[in-house]
């Protein structure tokens, strides 16, 4: 050691070291008859690498056997879809995790058009969940239509994903009412919640040809009486709030002036004037256009 340090230079603590890492990488190895020997890079990897490459190799056999497992399944699968998509079945999914999986096989095998009806606020964790996988079945070229409430345009996160499905493609609307949470898929496939007011309790899958009529003529029974989500907000000044709010909603459900001030304790007279008032507001001509439009801006939610 005292010649190496010598002859290059080094410190006995830095040739110490320079010798201690080149036994770990297999480069120096003790000579049978005494001393080190060097070895050559080449047969050092040789040494060292070898049981990494052994360990690959038994992975890769590994891998290679599971994936023809799998595929072996791939005719089974084909034929349990088959059967499950038989035109006269209605089938029940429970589980939410069950659910979730089904609407990403849907979702992900269709092919030409998606409707959907989505009641209710959408929380920003639905959101970031539901884009890339609305933007992926865009990007397939299927045609959708998603209808949701009018509420929805107050919160800017649902606004975001209105625009961001609009600029990918797909046909927003929005009404002041819906009905229950449903999703066609190819019109061939029909998700209904079990109880509408529990959606993650279970789902049934309708593929009955006359059922799916029915919920086909619904979707389009609502979705032609919407408002383009991409529309201009009317014109139609603040939401009302307070008495002017409770004269709407008694006008909405056909209530008379004097009906209406004996109910909320007011005179004829005031509620003729909170009545003018919001039918200019909403530039109504008659109590019952005043009435379908406060609906439409959500304003009877």
């Amino acid at each position: 050691m005292e010649q190496i340090a010598a002859r290059s230079g080094l410190t006995h603590e830095e040739v110490a070291d320079a010798e201690s890492r080149l036994f770990t990488l297999g480069l120096l190895r003790p000579s049978p008859g005494g001393g080190r020997v060097a070895i050559s890079p080449e047969s050092a990897a040789d040494a060292l690498l070898a049981p990494l490459e052994q360990d690959i190799l038994q992975r890769r056999i590994a891998m290679a056997t599971t994936r023809a497992r799998l595929h072996s399944l791939s005719g089974d699968y084909l034929e349990a879809r088959s059967l499950r998509s038989a035109k006269s079945s209605i089938e029940v999914v429970e589980g939410i995790d069950n659910i979730r999986a089904v609407l990403d096989d849907l979702a992900r095998t269709c092919v030409k058009t998606l409707e959907a009806l989505v009641p209710g606020r959408f929380p920003e964790e639905a959101i970031r969940a539901a884009t890339p996988l609305d933007l992926e079945t865009l990007e397939r070229g299927v045609k959708t239509r998603q209808l949701w409430q009018q509420t929805t345009r107050k919160y800017w996160a649902t606004v975001q994903y209105a625009e961001t499905l609009i600029a990918a493609g797909a046909q927003v609307r929005t009404t002041s009412v819906l009905p229950s949470r449903m999703l066609i898929y190819d019109r061939s496939c029909a998700v209904l919640p079990l109880d509408p007011m529990h959606t993650a309790a279970g789902v049934a899958l309708v593929r009955d040809p006359a059922v799916l009529s029915f919920l086909q003529q619904l979707f389009e029974h609502y979705w032609d009486r919407a408002l383009d989500f991409s529309e201009e907000d009317q014109k139609s000044g603040p939401e009302p709030t307070g008495v002017e709010r409770d004269v709407l909603l008694l006008m909405a459900a056909g209530k008379k002036d004097e009906a209406i001030a004996h109910q909320l304790g007011m005179s004829p007279r005031s509620v003729s004037r909170i009545v003018a008032r919001l039918m200019e507001r909403l530039s109504a001509d008659s109590r019952f256009q005043a009435g379908a439009r406060a609906a439409l801006n959500g304003w009877l939610s």
